[in-house]
């Protein structure tokens, strides 16, 4: 019985077609935003894609009918697709005289992320300035940071970084975290990339339900589960689909940047280590503790005697992180 990702699908369409636009190019990646990267790239073509971006070579789809841009960086030592739609992405000076000639290519330019690219100052190294004319130019890649200084810093910078590589070649500016509605403040071309606002920019039409694999009836100090922890009450012990195989109860690093924010985190970060943590369930309106870590296809989840449990075979509402949940099924309602 499975953790499924119920899709509204009349509603999902009708955010994509009123989100995408041709100077967007829609981006499949990892776990596919909770959808698969299949059923994303069906999605695009029926948009009208003809460019579609995903985060690695292994996600290139075989013979792929649109060009497939690799948002992760060219290295000499990797195995690429030998598809003439693939566009790679070049973020090193070495890289840019070491890959094939005729290849086509993006050369990404170091933003304030620190993450990949060639620095402003480099744009006009002789290296570089030499390999334009050996490789396929399709422009150039400015990825940009979500927070901190919000999107009017990334459109500033985006200005910035793109006079600068304009002055070298002319070409497609290629962003991501730019407002759609910005894009001819930076220039006369320029594509954007959008993953998360495209396919889960709509949340009310997604919805996650878990199915009750069991219900238990338990007293106060009974112990439950692996580790044989005491129930800290009467109540029910219930079993539900959704353990670490499908992500829950997987977290990453917290990117807590308030103090508000750190002082939740804090305060959470007392109730794990006290062996309390509440999970990302719902019934009745409010989020369940877990009676112990989740399982790897199951959680245990302790409700108190106040609560009616749901029957066997009943389905219950949680909320997880689209992009880290692998679900069982996909409904498309």
């Amino acid at each position: 019985m499975p953790l499924v990702l119920h899709v509204d699908s009349d509603r999902w369409r009708d955010h994509l077609r009123s989100t995408w636009n041709p100077d967007i190019v829609p981006v499949a990646k990892g776990n596919g935003y909770g959808f698969g990267n299949h059923r994303l790239l069906a999605e695009a073509r029926a948009l009208g894609a003809r460019t579609v971006a995903v985060g690695t070579y292994f996600e290139v789809p075989p013979d792929p009918r649109e060009d497939i841009v690799v948002l992760s960086p060219w290295r000499p030592f990797l195995e690429i697709p030998q598809s003439k739609n693939v566009v790679h992405t070049v973020s090193r000076l070495a890289d840019l005289v070491s890959i094939p000639a005729g290849s086509r290519v993006l050369i990404e330019v170091m933003t304030s992320m620190r993450r990949h690219g060639i620095g402003a100052r480099e744009l006009r190294h002789t290296m570089l300035l030499n390999a334009l004319d050996r490789i396929r130019f399709e422009g150039w890649s400015l990825h940009f940071p979500m927070g901190a200084g919000g999107t009017s810093a990334n459109l500033r910078e985006a200005q910035q970084l793109a006079k600068a590589a304009l002055d070298v070649r002319k070409g497609t500016l290629w962003v991501s975290h730019v407002p759609a509605q910005k894009l001819a403040d930076i220039g006369p071309d320029v594509k954007l990339r959008m993953g998360t606002g495209l396919w889960l920019g709509d949340r009310g039409a997604l919805s996650v339900r878990a199915t009750v694999l069991d219900v238990h009836s338990v007293r106060r100090g009974e112990r439950v589960g692996y580790r044989q922890r005491r129930v800290s009450g009467d109540g029910h012990i219930l079993i539900v689909s959704g353990g670490t195989a499908h992500g829950v109860g997987l977290e990453a690093p917290t990117a807590a940047a308030s103090v508000r924010q750190r002082a939740i985190a804090m305060a959470k970060g007392s109730l794990d280590a006290a062996g309390m943590a509440l999970s990302p369930f719902t019934i009745e309106g409010k989020q369940r503790w877990f009676a112990e870590p989740p399982h790897m296809q199951a959680s245990m989840l302790f409700l108190p005697s106040s609560i009616a449990p749901p029957a066997v075979g009943d389905e219950v509402s949680l909320d997880v992180r689209y992009t880290t949940t692998t679900f069982d099924k996909v409904s498309m309602d």
